[in-house]
């Protein structure tokens, strides 16, 4: 029987007498901000109040409670423990280890003395590397911890830690079931699955399978079950993720979970490698994801711990962030290396929703030593995660970490951290693809504005001359909801804009680059100086919706060559001046992520459109497309429109019909754009039926003043 326990916290160097109450799972430097009445931690720099606790000792502390029944024995029972502690019972230090991953399992019994027994979980300080800049993500570089914390371009640093999963007591009879795993497998011609149960009881267990609709199908003694023709489970947008019920019991135990059965590998993208060239070693990384046969078309975006303090989200937070992703018709999920692993049950909930996820061990953008001490503790850290999370349908493929082989990181394969990795994912889940890291040759990284000359100008053009495989991040800022800004920033800092604290603080200026993330540089080239707060962010949104939708339309339509299309990001830990996300803190969705979601339909009318500003006497140009990723043919029927003002006129309608997967290149419009007063909008609609039509809104300007025409009549199609 569990029994939850009530922890008190200490700080060992600041009053080390005081005691405060803690939550677990949580972080214990949140518990000491609440008992010491921290200011908003999210207001302006408040978040520099926890700066001076990075070196301190803490401790957690508690007298058990528990009933325990004669034969029992009593245990410890840890989902893990962030980050380098050690636990001790009566005094008595009985366990250590660096790390946050890896759970663990006490026997206390011998340990237990007949009155009080106090148990004791001491944290030693944060891991700091000193082959790196201070107080920069450096410092990560010779530990496991989530790099995130040590600070980001959209996260402070904020190093928490403590008890961030679950933790309890728990009394166990000889009729315990323990070591759980229980995995399943798929014939390749997808006609068989087999479960395999593992588990530890000291009297005879039974095993069951039941369906989704809750009626058993399979039962019997033995570790192994056999399902022929089972149902597949597919990711959203192509299926049903269907799930299996599994069951182990006796006559007084007994434990459950899921299991879906599916197949998946990641393979060469059409037309990545030129048959008649002899292979000279290097070629565009595969990175197709064919699930249960099908080749997918792979849409989402990256994921971050949508909390400073990991060890309070829970399933409420974690369901309204996916139930958010599964609306808008995605179904990948990069979970970014900064952050590391989430929570467990985490992982369940995209098995029930559908979402693929491409998972990376925690170390980003630093060279990882090889020091056999880090190599120790990557190697336990490594096997935790993967022995947790290999059970899971959802899980599409490991990866070594994020930047790896920039040259800011430095690293390659044959670094001895990455070829440990790769070793240990082919040993304990050898079936499931592996990448060193993000991006390989053939993928890309950005880019991250709405104009950049880096990126080759508009974003709009810079995707439609791009030819990569995968785009695995890429983003456009917008400015936070004023309202959202004003429980941030304080009123005689919010307008005019200016490079004060709050803005700084909360990632508006030299996030990356002066101007970044709010870019008003780029703001500037596109509109006349605001007048309020709220205009500005009306700016910022306009371009942000446009040029998201307009990104991810044109990965699609480089399909099949390009099979993936990850945006950075979907989420964010606090709330942010500026950012790339679709999620704002904590969990409000801003404009763009509706045109995301009309943009990653499965299957919709669809128009490249090579620029966001026309002019008068510019030829408006839009070619017309239809993409279709779903597993179904499609067929429909559009109109073209085009709005100056008051004015519309019809430029095309078009019959269209595609098969499963597959795109379909249409006729282009053109139009001859005239002189319109006191018009700043172009208004390009793709009118059809059963939720397929699109609507773009693009800038237009005058070149000079004259007398207006009638826009009718000027239209061209090809």
């Amino acid at each position: 029987m569990r029994f939850d326990q009530k922890w008190m916290g200490r700080n060992c160097q600041k009053n080390p007498e005081q005691w405060f109450q803690a939550q677990v799972p949580g972080n214990i430097q949140h518990d000491y901000a609440i008992f010491h009445q921290f200011e908003d931690w999210n207001y302006s720099d408040n978040y520099k109040q926890f700066l001076p606790l990075e070196d301190d000792h803490w401790e957690y502390s508690t007298v058990l409670s528990y009933d325990k029944k004669d034969g029992e024995r009593v245990f410890f029972v840890s989902g893990g423990i962030d980050y380098k502690y050690e636990v001790l019972i009566n005094g008595k230090r009985i366990y250590f280890y660096e790390g946050m991953f890896k759970g663990f399992e006490l026997d206390l019994t011998e340990h237990l003395c007949q009155k009080e027994n106090v148990l004791t979980v001491h944290i030693y300080p944060h891991p700091k590397s000193t082959g790196g800049r201070p107080d920069t993500r450096d410092e990560a570089d010779d530990c496991c911890k989530p790099p995130l914390s040590y600070g980001w371009d959209f996260n402070p640093r904020l190093l928490n830690s403590g008890m961030w999963e679950e933790a309890y007591i728990e009394t166990r009879a000889s009729s315990y079931i323990g070591n759980c795993e229980v995995l399943s497998k798929l014939s390749d011609d997808l006609t068989c699955g087999t479960v395999s149960f593992d588990f530890s009881c000291a009297i005879p267990c039974t095993t069951a399978l039941y369906d989704a609709e809750g009626n058993e199908i399979l039962r019997g003694t033995d570790r192994k079950l056999t399902l022929q023709n089972p149902k597949l489970w597919w990711c959203n947008g192509q299926g049903v993720p269907y799930l299996y019920r599994w069951v182990i019991q006796n006559e007084y135990e007994s434990k459950s979970g899921y299991v879906g059965f599916r197949t998946l590998k990641l393979v060469r993208n059409e037309g990545a490698v030129d048959p008649h060239e002899f292979p000279k070693g290097r070629y565009a990384a595969p990175i197709t994801v064919e699930l249960n046969g099908r080749r997918i078309f792979s849409k989402g975006s990256n994921w971050v711990a949508p909390s400073l303090f990991w060890g309070l989200l829970d399933e409420e937070i974690y369901d309204t962030h996916l139930r958010f992703v599964r609306d808008a018709n995605m179904n990948m999920l990069r979970m970014h290396a900064g952050s590391g692993r989430a929570k467990r049950f985490f992982y369940d909930m995209c098995d029930r929703y559908g979402i693929l996820l491409w998972q990376e061990f925690p170390r980003a953008c630093n060279n990882y030593r090889d020091t056999p001490h880090y190599m120790g503790m990557l190697e336990s850290e490594a096997i935790a995660m993967i022995r947790d999370l290999r059970h899971h349908a959802c899980l599409a493929l490991w990866c070594g970490g994020n930047e790896l082989f920039n040259g800011w990181s430095g690293m390659d394969e044959q670094s001895p951290a990455l070829r440990l990795l790769n070793k240990l994912c082919y040993e304990y889940d050898y079936d499931r693809p592996f990448l060193f890291t993000s991006p390989l040759i053939g993928m890309a990284h950005g880019g991250y504005t709405f104009w950049d000359k880096y990126q080759g100008g508009e974003v709009l053009a810079a995707f439609q001359n791009s030819h990569r495989t995968a785009y695995t991040e890429f983003g456009i800022p917008s400015i936070t909801d004023a309202g959202l800004l004003r429980k941030v920033i304080p009123e005689d800092e919010l307008f005019p804009i200016g490079k004060t604290k709050s803005w700084i603080t909360h990632h508006g200026f030299y996030a990356w680059g002066e101007e970044r993330w709010l870019c008003q540089d780029v703001l500037g080239m596109y509109f006349a100086p605001a007048r309020s707060i709220e205009e500005l962010v009306e700016q910022s949104d306009w371009l942000q919706c446009e040029g998201y939708r307009g990104v991810f339309e044109e990965i699609r339509r480089q399909w099949p060559y390009a099979s993936m299309a990850l945006n950075w990001c979907f989420n964010e830990p606090w709330t942010t001046a500026a950012n790339n996300t679709l999620i704002a803190f904590p969990s409000h969705p801003k404009p763009s992520y509706e045109f995301v979601k009309n943009a990653l339909r499965p299957t919709l009318f669809s128009a490249k459109i090579p620029c966001f500003t026309w002019y008068e006497g510019d030829t408006f140009e839009a070619e017309i497309w239809f993409l279709n990723d779903a597993p179904d043919a499609a067929e429909g029927k559009v109109t073209v429109t085009l709005t100056l003002g008051d004015e519309t006129v019809t430029l095309l309608e078009w019959n269209a019909k595609t098969a499963p997967n597959k795109n379909l290149r249409g006729p282009t419009v053109r139009y001859a754009l005239p002189l319109l007063e006191n018009v700043d909008k172009l208004i390009l609609r793709l009118e059809a039926e059963n939720g397929m039509a699109s609507t773009y809104t693009y800038q237009y300007k005058p070149k000079k003043r004259r007398k207006p025409i009638n826009i009718r009549n000027n239209n061209g199609v090809e």
